[in-house]
């Protein structure tokens, strides 16, 4: 016997999407979602919003033929994404794996956006996952006053997903206990899922389908099940090829931010974003950009994603307690506190690279001075 599963009432969004501090990709970019739809002309898989052509075109960037812009939202190989995107239009779940600080959780997030036209149907891997935030739960006030009913029952957002043909989203797999893992197995597999209590099933019906992310270089990862990991097609996100392009990653997510939080644009910000990126790059690499000297590399990932969370919030230093021009010293305490992580084995790490590199380096003595000053 099948079971069909009502869409849960969700209480009204608080405020305007524009007063959310950082609200979900179908809202922020609802304007240039609504202009794909309205010009996208090409077949669509059953349930998708957009065709898989508009779906890359918005996560790549574009212009379209009324003049449209469609802003990046993944600076990268666009065979990947084309990849990511067929894959959802198959019967097959996606895997987005990669090191920390790849953008894994922000693609997935706007592909559901574009697909479903909601990325809310999220679960959060933690070691502390239940089974029952991928399967389904209890309310235990009806369940112990009226035994398992179908309104006990309280569907996790991959049942709702798999009722309503919609795009599901598991963040973080790799930290989910491997047991609580499994249960995917038979959805992914049989796009069913059995409810014994009450001797039903939910079946997932045609747009259904479900977007993982995971690294395998953190600490507390559980190594995915062969039989779970055939269920998926996996695409890897590599770190940004080139300084420049992880600069206008960096840039342009920095504006995005900015702008959420009412922080002025940095004039002459692109220099010190420049900055912050070659030292990640080189530290990461363990070798200076122009390949004449060895670096140790520290504990930490300093990743991309890190290098915005420094140049935001010397941004924001600099609004505040300077002249709202983006220095060398608004990013230096956010750089020692990313790269030094281990305080015993990165500082030291960290104060080679000060003395043997960023000290000799043409135009970068504020930078040596204002890091100098923060390691003391």
């Amino acid at each position: 016997m099948t079971v069909s599963v009502e869409p849960t009432s969700v209480e009204p969004k608080q405020g305007e999407p524009d007063e959310a501090l950082r609200p979900h990709a179908e809202d922020a970019f609802a304007g240039e979602l609504a202009a794909l739809a309205a010009q996208d002309d090409r077949p669509r898989p059953v349930r998708w919003k957009l065709s898989p052509w508009a779906v890359a075109t918005y996560l790549l960037g574009g212009t379209l033929p009324d003049g449209t812009v469609i802003t990046p939202k993944y600076v990268g190989p666009r065979r990947l994404v084309e990849v990511a995107v067929t894959t959802l239009a198959t019967d097959r779940a996606l895997l987005l794996l990669g090191v920390p600080g790849t953008a894994k959780t922000w693609v997935s997030e706007h592909l559901a956006a574009a697909v479903s036209g909601d990325s809310t149907l999220l679960v959060q891997g933690t070691a502390g996952t239940p089974e029952e935030a991928i399967r389904y739960g209890w309310n235990y006030a009806q369940l112990l006053a009226n035994g398992p009913s179908r309104d006990a029952l309280v569907p996790s957002p991959v049942m709702r997903a798999m009722a309503e043909g919609m795009t599901a989203r598991v963040e973080e797999l790799t930290r989910i206990p491997a047991d609580v893992q499994d249960s995917l197995i038979t959805i992914l597999s049989e796009k069913t899922l059995p409810i014994p209590e009450l001797g039903q099933e939910v079946l997932a019906v045609r747009g259904f389908n479900l977007i993982a992310t995971a690294n395998d270089r953190d600490r507390g990862v559980n190594d995915l099940s062969s039989a779970l990991r055939r269920r998926f097609n996996t695409v890897v996100l590599p770190l940004p090829e080139s300084v420049e392009a992880e600069v206008d990653i960096v840039s342009r997510r920095v504006d995005q931010i900015g702008r959420s939080l009412d922080l002025p644009a940095a004039p002459d910000g692109v220099a010190e974003i420049r900055r912050v990126v070659t030292v990640f790059r080189e530290l990461r690499d363990g070798m200076t950009s122009d390949g004449r000297t060895k670096l140790k590399s520290p504990s930490g990932t300093l990743s991309t994603a890190e290098a915005i969370s420094v140049v935001t919030n010397g941004l924001a230093l600099a609004a505040h307690f300077g002249d709202g021009v983006l220095r060398a010293g608004d990013v230096a305490a956010g750089i020692l506190g990313a790269v030094v992580r281990d305080p015993a084995a990165d500082r030291v790490i960290w104060q080679e690279y000060l003395e043997a590199v960023v000290r000799e380096r043409d135009g970068w003595k504020d930078f040596y001075r204002a890091c100098r000053e923060v390691s003391a």
